[in-house]
């Protein structure tokens, strides 16, 4: 039985080549199928990094 795939739009297309940086470690991570719809929000590599995240200084400061 073939499982029908949900129609691809321009909007959900994501560079999988894309980068971040985490604020928390300074390391970059790269994109991961699980983050697919949420690209955009991620912004922590990790779990650790996401609680460790009162830790992030402004640097502007």
């Amino acid at each position: 039985m073939k499982y029908s795939r949900r129609p691809k739009t321009a909007d959900s297309k994501v560079d999988r080549s894309a980068q971040k940086q985490c604020p928390v470690c300074h390391r970059p991570f790269s994109w991961r199928k699980k983050w697919e719809r949420c690209w955009d929000a991620v912004r922590y590599c990790s779990r650790r990094c996401r609680s460790q995240r009162h830790r992030v200084t402004d640097e502007a400061q």
